[in-house]
């Protein structure tokens, strides 16, 4: 087709954080100017603007988890800090123009098709129209607060993980930490450095790999910076090792068990057997999500550290009272709580054909083609959405596939070849028939709870191998979709 003649699809693209800009950069590369990513908060990058507690780092490699295009030879430890993480998308958004084209603080509150286009409403009072939107919301954005009598009731400070007050000085302080995900093993080395005590209320122990955080040194970022082809290689290695490993936690039993004997190993650390033992997990390493870490066996054999493993009753204005009546006195608590993993783009409301909502679609579960679409919703995109690979693997590699993949449904629309795009929903029940089957055998239904799992007790994640995913994502089959 004559380039002059091709149409400029106007794209709405929600929320500016690792997948969104990364979106934003693949529009702007292929020419599509018109489009805009409407951001909730006044800043980019996502759940590294949003958390920033002590000890905050990724469990991805640094040079793995950053963009193919844009490696850093700069980051200063194997696993990046988030600060330093932040800072990268900061600066990506600038290097790449993509500020000019983010509307902050510009919640979205619904998005509705209107028959041709979808039409967006904002917090701030504006409308907007687009003929696709790309919903990049990312999955661990909404703080999932406990159901605790008196939660409220505390008079010290209480807050999320990521929600974590700015200057917020411990020294000294009592402070109760509630939960044991990744969250809590992360800054709970750092809390219990300067805090007077700490009381750590764990409900379910957690597995941790022995998985140290290795400083890079001037030296060797000088070198990276000097031979770039240094940092492909490294990018190359990295992920190649995270998919090798992603085979292991799907069901290699010799990978499990050697991931289960490390875990095991690790564990030893802890010199009390009667620590040890609370301490110690009753289901499988990697039915829940993996956690790394050489600092916090360390940590909770500190003097001024303590596991509590009785249940939480309530919460009172001095603290914690658990159910064997004793009130753990508490200047600080942190509700180390995780996120609520199935929300996705939630609570906007989404309106598809004839007005059915995404609430309405997934009535029976999160649900997607692919991970990307849904039946009913056209010209519509989740990046990072349902079944999409995020247990312990890149999630920047995984929406750099997605884009993709994206990109190639809209260039079909640019070329005129279509106005409207959606799958069909024999086509998603086919797909995720053949998900559900393939779950059979995975570690993730060895016999754990976890946020893994949606309502019926099935993983929302991927069970097939890693490159059965990007070969699903290098071509999007149109055949599985309705095109008019």
């Amino acid at each position: 087709m004559n380039e002059s003649r091709k149409r400029k699809p106007r794209v709405v693209v929600i929320g500016a954080g690792m997948s969104g800009l990364l979106m934003g950069i693949r529009l702007k590369r292929a020419g599509l100017d018109d489009f805009v990513l409407l951001e909730k908060e006044a800043e980019v990058g996502g759940t590294w603007r949003e958390n920033r507690y002590p000890g905050l780092s990724c469990d991805v490699p640094s040079h793995l988890y950053s963009y193919s295009f844009e490696q850093n030879p700069d980051w200063t430890h194997r696993y990046s800090h988030g600060p330093e993480i932040h800072a990268y998308f900061r600066r990506v958004a600038d290097d790449y123009g993509i500020r000019p084209h983010i509307r902050f603080e510009s919640e979205v509150l619904q998005a509705a098709w209107t028959g041709k286009q979808w039409r967006l409403e904002t917090a701030d009072g504006e409308t907007r129209s687009a003929d696709f939107v790309i919903a990049a919301t990312g999955v661990l954005h909404h703080p999932s607060y406990p159901e605790i009598e008196g939660l409220d009731s505390f008079a010290g400070a209480c807050f999320h993980t990521a929600r974590w007050p700015a200057e917020l000085d411990l020294a000294g302080k009592r402070v109760g930490v509630v939960g044991t995900g990744s969250s809590s093993i992360q800054l709970l080395p750092e809390v219990a450095e300067v805090a007077g005590r700490v009381s750590l209320f764990q409900r379910t122990a957690q597995w941790v790999f022995p998985l140290g955080n290795k400083p890079y040194s001037p030296e060797q970022r000088e070198r990276l910076r000097r031979f770039p082809v240094l940092q492909r290689l490294l990018y190359r290695y990295y992920a190649w090792l995270f998919e090798l490993a992603s085979r292991g936690v799907i069901g290699d039993k010799l990978l499990l068990t050697l991931i289960a004997r490390a875990c095991r190993r690790n564990l030893e650390n802890v010199e009390d057997p009667e620590l040890r033992g609370k301490l110690t997990p009753d289901y499988q390493a990697a039915c829940k999500r993996l956690i790394g870490s050489t600092r916090f066996y360390p940590a909770v054999q500190r003097e001024n550290v303590e596991v509590v493993t009785e249940p939480i009753a309530r919460i009172t204005p001095a603290g914690v009272e658990t159910e064997d009546g004793r009130l753990h006195a508490l200047d600080v608590l942190v509700l180390a709580t995780g996120f609520r993993a199935h929300d996705y783009m939630r609570p906007m409301k989404l309106l598809g054909e004839e007005g059915q909502s995404l609430d309405e679609a997934w009535q029976g579960g999160v649900r997607a083609h692919r991970t990307l679409t849904l039946p009913g919703f056209p010209n519509f995109f989740m990046l990072i959405g349902p079944h999409s690979p995020i247990g312990n693997y890149s999630l920047i590699d995984i929406a750099e596939l997605q884009v993709g993949y994206v990109m190639q449904c809209i260039e079909r629309w640019v070329s005129g070849d279509f106005d409207r795009i959606a799958p069909t929903e024999r086509a998603t029940q086919r797909y995720n028939a053949l998900l559900k089957d393939s779950f059979s055998g995975t570690v993730w239904l060895s016999g754990c709870a976890s946020w893994y799992l949606d309502e019926s007790g099935l993983p929302v994640l991927w069970p097939l191998p890693y490159a059965e995913f990007r070969s699903q994502m290098r071509r999007p089959r149109f055949e599985e979709f309705e095109l008019s």
